[in-house]
């Protein structure tokens, strides 16, 4: 039965408007009668909800105060000049003492707002320009901010009437208050918007904003100093107003929004920073800018300004970390000469003050297998002892062994061992060239001593020895340049050997060695292999990647056209090979952080009617935008990524992940290849994403999305992206997903995800991933392909006894590693294979790892570059822009002496000031002066 308003069920139900009673609708009617008859709308006593208080209601003060502003307001309105100009000093002096504080509306501008609509009409009464209309002009901009609401910009109209009136020469807007410098600066955006649009003059905008800026500047408004000249795209003219109280605000300021700003802004900001530190000579922070931007010139400018020899070592040693090309900083016929500088660039003495970190931290003695394993502690009923002998399991205990103790030139397997070669002999043909390699992990960086370890190796009979050995030649270079350049005369002989595993050992090993350098002699010796096409595609393809990994970023116009020539000769039998992705990835690690430079590359590579070409233009496209956080690039990954559910075939899609989730048949394994590019995008989204916090975060959301939609392929490359993400970070949330992922039903996914959670810890010795780890070994006890993966993880996890990471990022995260990240992602493309590549016969490309690997350590120097141990704080990195005062940079921080870890979000800073940095980020090797100020307090 139909109940209507609720009355027949007992409910009460409230009329809109409450019911007046009689005495209350007369007093209503008076009210409104009385309004008609004054002129004015009617108002019911309430304003914004709240009663309005009238003339009885106000203080004695408040009432003298209004009745005085109403008297100045009709003086305005009589006819004698005289009186105008007192009114208008009245008026200004009252609003100025009233502004100073803006805790509540100040009560001039509230008794005023209702004669807004009158003075303006007063105002354009005036015929006269004189400085009486200039401050009657100035003093309605102030009332405009009561009528802001209307979207006529009228403080900014009428304080530009007031310049124009004094011609340019109208007093400092700054005087009228704080608040009002805020509107002027809002609404001076919106009219250079609107302007811009039509396409008028915005000359005098900018005119006044240059007023603006000062004011803002000298009251620790520094960001919207900032935003307002990024407004008025003119943020280069902040230069000539920064001082030296506040250029690093500023700068600080800047260079944080860099990831938040699209091109051509992103590069201005950096560019207008670096000209600000340089003027105010902080060099290390301006050559930080200048190897962020990339620029030759800017770079070698910054090394050669400073007078301070010591400042130049410092500057060298961050050239070092960054692996910058030694032909940026001299001249051909004017090499330099100073053999300390160039040992701090080409980090000569890494392998000597490592080892001496690594006993004051008491992990120089090896680590054995069952250190790292800890079987008894695994899970497992079975005997694990059938599969640790096994060729399979030698091999993965040769990986362990080489990352643990990489670096130490002392592991039991090895080097330490009585005879290194009993060792090799227990791996089977295509294992020992692996075995043989891992001699340049454990003797890193150790460029004396490695090379006599390594050299009885290379006259083996056994040609997969003397190809690890030749590896290992490239290994033991990774990061650290030598005079001798011992690396390159040792592999050039053996790149146009007839033996397949020598030649392709010789040409990873240069590529490993020379990462970076951009050395112009290794063209002519690895691009004959690209562009002679009847170069088994393999080869080919390694000589292509090695180029990338030496020239990185370089977008290189001898190398880019001929794999691009290649690649379109090519048979299409050629380009089906699975090797063919590492030739399409060589080509786009040249452009690594070009961003639009290599659009005209990737036009050309739309000619190839092929799916290597699709596969080729995303990784050129992800690598053009590495580490900027592009959203509109992220969004076309995506998109990528969705290609075959908006074909049509998501069913068959959910059908093959329902069925098919082992190992899947060669039809699969067809559409699969295919359907590449996706997996390329899915790795692309965390490329780009990497660089800028707040984007990978929201990336994580999107990864959980693909795992849960995509096909296998997108499936399988998940993991790989999340450990791109997060390289030596092992955040829990990344660790919880990771270890979900691990039992996966898809053995691919599953494999992946155990190499991601290797990669998320490497080198961070966390325990509780070690936990995870030892349990998915009992897990997988009987899948040698799993457990492989399991013993990699684990040797990952304790890299370097857990003194080595593999993040791209370093300088407190300012910078990017091109190296690094061509380490990385070469190890990340190989796994999105990893049945045909690291579990069938190429292992060793694991070991394309090394080119991330970098002490996690500070250690201080005095100024004749000995160790020198002070006291410093370690804590987790607080970010500290836009704060007022002189904040904490670090929280949760310990106090220890040097040389002491940093985790990947660490920072240090000094505990005492007794000694002052050359650097301001204290990380890798730190160059202390004594302070000449510092007087020892008395306890």
């Amino acid at each position: 039965m139909a109940r209507g308003n609720g009355e027949e069920i007992g409910i009460t139900v409230p009329s809109k408007d409450p019911e007046l009673t009689p005495e209350q609708k007369e007093k209503q009617k008076m009210r409104e009668e009385a309004a008609r008859k004054g002129g004015k709308p009617f108002s019911d006593g309430k304003q914004n909800g709240k009663p309005e208080k009238s003339d009885d209601d106000l203080s004695e003060d408040d009432l003298q105060l209004k009745n005085e502003l109403e008297m100045l307001v009709e003086r305005l309105k009589e006819e004698e000049k005289g009186l105008h100009r007192p009114a208008l000093e009245s008026l200004r002096t009252l609003i100025r003492t009233s502004t100073s504080s803006m805790t509540s509306v100040p009560k001039p501008l509230k008794f005023l707002r209702p004669h807004y609509p009158e003075l303006k009409t007063i105002y354009d009464s005036w015929k006269l320009k004189d400085s009486d209309k200039s401050l009657f002009a100035e003093i309605l901009s102030v009332l405009a901010m009561t009528y802001s609401d209307n979207g006529q910009r009228e403080t900014l109209l009428y304080r530009i009437k007031a310049n124009d009136i004094q011609e340019g020469e109208a007093e400092d807007p700054g005087l009228w208050g704080n608040e009002y410098v805020r509107h002027l600066a809002a609404e001076l955006g919106e009219e250079y918007n609107a302007r811009s649009d039509s396409g008028d003059s915005t000359d005098e905008l900018l005119k006044l904003a240059l007023q603006v800026v000062p004011f803002s500047l000298k009251h620790n408004a520094e960001a919207d100093a900032v935003d307002l000249l990024l407004e008025l795209e003119a943020i280069d003219q902040i230069v000539e107003f920064v001082d030296k109280d506040t250029y690093a605000r500023v700068c600080l300021y800047m260079v944080s929004c860099v990831n938040l700003l699209v091109p051509p802004d992103d590069v201005l900001f950096l560019r207008t920073a670096h000209t600000i530190y340089r003027k105010h000579e902080r060099y290390a922070e301006a050559l930080a800018l200048a190897l962020r931007l990339g620029d030759k010139e800017l770079i070698r400018s910054d090394f050669e300004a400073p007078k301070n020899p010591t400042m130049r070592k410092q500057l060298a040693f961050m050239l070092g970390r960054q692996q910058v090309p030694i032909e940026w900083l001299q001249d051909e016929d004017e090499p330099i000469t100073d053999f300390e500088l160039l040992d701090c660039i080409y980090n000569t003495h890494l392998s000597s003050h490592f080892i001496q970190f690594g006993k004051e931290l008491s992990v120089y003695e090896p680590k054995s297998l069952e250190d790292i394993y800890k079987s008894h502690l695994e899970n497992t009923r079975t005997s694990v002892s059938t599969t640790v002998d096994s060729a399979r399991g030698n091999l993965a205990s040769t990986f362990v062994n080489a990352f643990v103790n990489a670096g130490f030139g002392n592991d039991k397997l090895m080097v330490g061992a009585e005879e290194g070669s009993s060792w090799i002999y227990k791996n089977k043909d295509h294992g020992m060239l692996s075995a043989a390699a891992s001699l340049g992990m454990s003797l890193l960086w150790d460029t004396e001593m490695g090379l006599s370890h390594i050299d009885k190796y290379t006259y083996s009979s056994d040609e997969n020895i003397k190809a690890g050995a030749l590896m290992a030649y490239g290994i033991l270079h990774s990061g650290v340049r030598t005079e001798m350049d011992a690396a390159l005369a040792l592999l050039t002989e053996h790149v146009e050997s007839d033996s397949l595993p020598l030649k392709i050992s010789a040409i990873v090993g240069i590529g490993i060695a020379y990462a970076g350098s951009c050395r112009e002699d290794i063209v002519q010796l690895l691009l004959p292999h690209i562009q002679d096409e009847t170069t088994p595609m393999e080869v080919a393809s390694m000589a292509s990647l090695s180029l990338g990994f030496i020239f990185v970023g370089s977008s290189h116009g001898e190398i880019t056209p001929s794999i691009l020539q290649s690649m379109m000769e090519r048979e299409p039998s050629h380009l089906d090979e699975k090797w063919a992705r590492f030739m399409s990835l060589g080509l786009a690690l040249l452009f690594l952080g070009q961003q639009d430079e290599s659009d005209a590359t990737i036009e050309t590579l739309k000619a190839i009617e092929h799916p290597v070409s699709k596969q080729a233009q995303i990784l050129v496209d992800m690598c053009s935008y590495a580490g900027t956080g592009n959203v509109l690039k992220i969004q076309t990954m995506l998109h990528h990524c969705t290609d075959r559910i908006a074909g049509g075939d998501s069913s068959e899609a959910g059908e093959d992940k329902e069925d098919g989730k082992g190992e899947r048949e060669g039809e699969d394994g067809e559409k699969e290849k295919d359907d590449l590019f996706q997996a390329f995008a899915v790795i692309g989204i965390a490329l780009v994403a990497m660089g800028e916090e707040v984007g990978a975060e929201m990336v994580l959301r999107h990864m959980s999305h693909l795992m849960h939609y995509g096909e296998p392929v997108i499936r399988k490359a998940v993991p790989l992206a999340l450990a791109l993400l997060n390289p030596s970070n092992p955040a829990m949330p990344i660790l919880d997903t990771l270890s979900k992922y691990s039992h996966d039903n898809d053995l691919d996914v599953a494999l992946n995800a155990i190499l991601a959670m290797g990669l998320v810890g490497a080198g961070t010795n966390n325990a509780r991933l070690a936990q995870m780890l030892r349990q998915l070994a009992g897990y997988y006890h009987k899948e040698p392909d799993c457990l492989f993966m399991v013993r990699v993880a684990q040797g990952l996890v304790h890299m370097g006894k857990g003194t080595i990471g593999i993040n791209p990022y370093h300088t407190d995260r300012q910078l990017m590693s091109r190296t690094a990240v061509c380490g990385l992602l070469a190890t990340l493309v190989s796994f999105t294979d990893a049945r045909g590549f690291v579990l069938d016969k190429s292992h060793w490309m694991l070991y394309w790892l090394v080119s991330a690997m970098y002490p996690r350590f500070l250690i201080t120097l005095d100024e004749s570059l000995q160790p020198l141990p002070v006291s410093v704080r370690v804590g987790k990195a607080v970010d500290v822009v836009g704060q007022a005062g002189k904040p904490r940079t670090i929280s949760g921080f310990q106090t220890h002496t040097t040389p002491v870890r940093l985790g990947t979000y660490d920072r240090g800073e000094l505990a005492t000031e007794e000694y002052l940095p050359f650097a301001p980020v204290l990380e890798g090797f730190s160059i202390l002066m004594k302070n000449p100020g510092y007087v020892k307090e008395d306890l």
